[in-house]
């Protein structure tokens, strides 16, 4: 049986880096050996389909103009050729019907089309997805072990992969890099293909990781793979044309992560990198970071003696007294804000009992991201925020409506368990403050409320000089509470963002499980 992850990696003979394996390991040849059979049939199918169901169609270009296309034979690419050639050589990836779509797909039917470049998010976004991909395929063949997730992030790639003996070391990049490279100058296809569930998991024996992901992600009879050279992985896609379109790309970091973030699973080791259209973009990024490096605040702490961090308290910082004093004067600046707007500062304990957190829904949905204890046979939390805590005070007694909008706000120390590996400066701890507050409030003073909360931070925000983009994220599948109050809430929360009049996007189903959110 072929196997990932087991096989012992070779080492470059000076510079300790890697190796490309030879031969491959076996899984290679077996999965691209399944593949070829697979795609034949479905290119017969398309060729079949092609020749009986086409038709013509009209596809709808951004400016209104509308071009003749045949269904299930014209491309996106054979459209942006029919443009001009330097707009089908720029083009990274389609829009299809508002959908991102491959180039070389065929259209199905009428529909609306753009084509997008790289300075367009989406396009970034496939064109780094790509790239990953291209990394993944220069991973198996230097390390032989388990490919995972390789998605695009904000600022380039990632890829994870599970090895049974070794790890990845930065004397590595080299050799990926060059091997990368390599596998750009090939401009392998990227190639669309839906198969069967139960098929992908004969294909994907080999990769425990890849058999989770169908068993318990896919919920569809069938679901796509994207082959680039010998590669062939679960995606949903789209890419690039081929490999070719990724000019330069970048291998800069490597760190250790469990599957799927849970730190009773396999540890796996993620590679990062990053990509350009040109070579150009990549000097500035590289620019860019060796500057942001000096201005790293976990730097900063050190050099100024501000703050630091012990590992006898992972992310808990230690604010030494010249921080100590900026920290109380950032508070106290906030708490005047506060008093400004109506609000009452309150104090909350830092424990309490399970029972709290089970009623507010907190223990059920994110009770592994609490600090919990046994306390004469009751289980008691370090509170990881303080909505209970202010439920409870007002709670406490019998309200009037006339006490409406009650305002409370709170600097309580905070406690989140989050893993070891992804605790990063002051910007991912465990041990925290907030300036944090709620507001009890009728349902038709949510409006008022909440525009007065956008107009705040727009005043704190710019007294540092800080910009900001607003989200307004929606209910999500498992949520608490009566779904007419949810759309009472959400409808009132989009008038606020509408009225503040700064641009906002709408971000279906990533609410919190308790009630729609605006996101910063």
């Amino acid at each position: 049986k072929a196997d990932c992850g087991k096989k012992k990696m070779k080492e470059g003979a000076d510079d300790g880096g890697r190796m490309e394996l030879n031969p491959w390991p076996a899984f290679i040849n077996e999965r691209l050996e399944m593949y070829n059979k697979l795609k034949a049939e479905h290119d017969a199918l398309l060729a079949e389909r092609a020749a009986n169901d086409s038709k013509p169609i009209k596809v709808t270009l951004p400016d209104g103009k509308q071009v003749d296309a045949e269904s299930w034979k014209t491309t996106p690419y054979q459209i942006a050729c029919g443009i001009s050639q330097g707009l089908a050589d720029n083009t990274v990836i389609a829009k299809v019907n508002k959908m991102v779509w491959d180039l070389d797909r065929p259209l199905e039917e009428d529909c609306t089309l753009e084509l997008l470049k790289f300075e367009d998010e989406e396009a970034q976004a496939v064109y780094w997805h790509s790239s990953a991909h291209i990394m993944g395929e220069a991973m198996e063949r230097i390390y032989g072990g388990c490919l995972c997730y390789g998605p695009p992030i904000e600022n380039g790639f990632y890829y994870d992969m599970f090895l049974e003996e070794g790890g990845v070391s930065s004397n590595d990049f080299s050799a990926l890099e060059t091997l990368c490279k390599k596998i750009m100058k090939e401009k392998q296809a990227f190639e669309r293909l839906e198969v069967k569930k139960e098929t992908l998991l004969e294909m994907f024996k080999y990769n425990k990781f890849k058999c989770r992901i169908l068993n318990e992600k896919v919920n569809t009879p069938t679901t796509t793979v994207y082959r680039c050279g010998p590669l062939i992985d679960l995606c949903r896609g789209p890419h690039v044309r081929h490999t070719g379109k990724i000019k330069t790309i970048k291998i800069h970091k490597n760190s250790s992560t469990y599957w799927e973030g849970k730190a009773d699973m396999e540890s796996l080791q993620r590679i990062y990198g990053i990509s350009f259209p040109d070579a150009k973009m990549l000097k500035e990024w590289e620019k860019f970071q060796e500057e942001a490096k000096n201005r790293d605040h976990r730097k900063i702490g050190r050099d100024q003696e501000l703050f630091f961090f012990h590992e006898l308290s992972p992310g808990s910082c230690f604010f030494l007294p010249k921080g100590a004093y900026i920290y109380n004067t950032l508070i106290e600046f906030i708490r005047s804000e506060y008093r400004k707007r109506g609000f009452q500062e309150v104090v909350t304990p830092n424990v309490f009992n399970s029972k709290l957190w089970m009623t507010s829904g907190h223990w059920q949905h994110y009770s592994d991201n609490m600090f919990s204890f046994e306390v004469e046979k009751e289980i008691f939390a370090l509170k990881p925020m303080n909505c209970p805590g202010h439920c409870l005070m007002f709670d406490h007694r019998p309200r009037s409506w006339r006490e409406l909008p009650l305002r409370l706000a709170d600097f309580g120390v905070l406690h989140r368990n989050e893993l070891s590996g992804a605790l990063t400066g002051l910007t991912r701890v465990r041990r925290f403050q907030q300036d944090d507050a709620h507001i009890f409030c009728a349902m038709e003073q949510i409006e008022e409320e909440i525009k007065s909360c956008l107009q705040f931070l727009r005043a704190v925000y710019d007294v540092f000089g800080f910009s900001f983009k607003l989200n307004l994220s929606t209910r999500p599948e498992k949520y608490l509470g009566d779904i007419e109050v949810w759309n009472q809430a959400e409808k009132q929360l989009e008038n606020s963002l509408n009225e503040f009049g700064e641009k906002w996007e709408l971000n279906p189903g990533d609410g919190a499980f308790y009630g729609p959110k605006v996101s910063m």
